[in-house]
Order: C-alpha cells, then sequence, then structure tokens
C-alpha cells in the first residue's frame, strides 16, 4: 500500500458537488492499495498513521501525533500512487490492485483507523472527486507498506 499523507487544517471531499466527507485539523490521507497488498499489514499501517509524530507541540517541535491533538482522518482513494512512469510519457498503472480488492483494502484501513480512536472521514471509492484543503506547514510525509514491512515493529 502507498499513502500520501498531508497534515491540513481542514480537507473535504466533493463528489458531483455533494460533500461526502470533511475534517478539521488532522490528516488527508491519500490511499492506494497494490496488487500484491495483503490484509496483514493493515492494522500495523494504521498505527503507525494513527502515532506518526508530524503535529507540534508548545515548542514547536514536532513531536504529537494524530491521536494525540485528537484530529481526524480523511481517506480518499487514489490508485494514481502506484504509477509507473519509467518508460514513455504515459503512466503504467499495472501495480494497482484491482477495483474489488482495492475497496475491500481501502474499507479496512479506514475501519482499523477508527478501531485505533481516530475520527474518520471518507471519499467515495472510484468517484471522480474535488479534494478541497488547507495545508498546515505544509507537511507531506509518503508512506509505503514495502519499506514499512522491513522496519521493526512499533
Amino acid at each position: 500500500m502507498r499513502l500520501l499523507l498531508q497534515r491540513v487544517l481542514e480537507a473535504k471531499v466533493e463528489v458531483e458537488g455533494t460533500l461526502v466527507g470533511a475534517i478539521g485539523r488532522g490528516l488527508l490521507v491519500f490511499f492506494c492499495a497494490e496488487a500484491e497488498d495483503r490484509e496483514e499489514i493493515v492494522p500495523r499501517l494504521a498505527g503507525k498513521v494513527a502515532r506518526l509524530r508530524i503535529f507540534e507541540d508548545a515548542t514547536g517541535r514536532m513531536n504529537l501525533s494524530l491521536a494525540d491533538v485528537g484530529g481526524a482522518a480523511l481517506v480518499v482513494s487514489q490508485f494514481t500512487l502506484a504509477a509507473d512512469i519509467r518508460r514513455g510519457n504515459r503512466p503504467d498503472f499495472a501495480q494497482a490492485a484491482p477495483p474489488a480488492r482495492a475497496e475491500c483494502l481501502y474499507r479496512l484501513f479506514c475501519a482499523e483507523l477508527a478501531r485505533q480512536g481516530l475520527s474518520v472521514a471518507t471519499g467515495r471509492f472510484a468517484a471522480r472527486m474535488r479534494v478541497h484543503l488547507v495545508n498546515d506547514g505544509p507537511v507531506t510525509i509518503w508512506v509505503d507498506s514495502r519499506v514499512l514491512g522491513k522496519l521493526h515493529a512499533g
């Protein structure tokens, strides 16, 4: 799985002019499931997102997690994070999980974030969405579960 995390003051998602998800302070999480991804990594990945210390403490140092600040997560599916641009000028998305599998992993990830005690809003899977956000920092973090799988637990 690939995630792109953006620390935000607020974010929202609209589909065909209708608001489908919105948060205040927290993380906008762009989520991509890849073909080889398995359910077993989801709890660890969600835990890492919940505990990642990228919010500022009273001294201005990034020392607090999403859970620490009582922030929310807006999770938006985005298969384009699987883009392979090594050949030619048209991205290849062959590494993205098939839609049914990707949706299952997406929903599992959102449920696991909620189980971690976070408030979770979502976009609409496979819809054409308009994402609005106010970056905070900006702070943008790339998370790849293949790298996470090689790290020690925690």
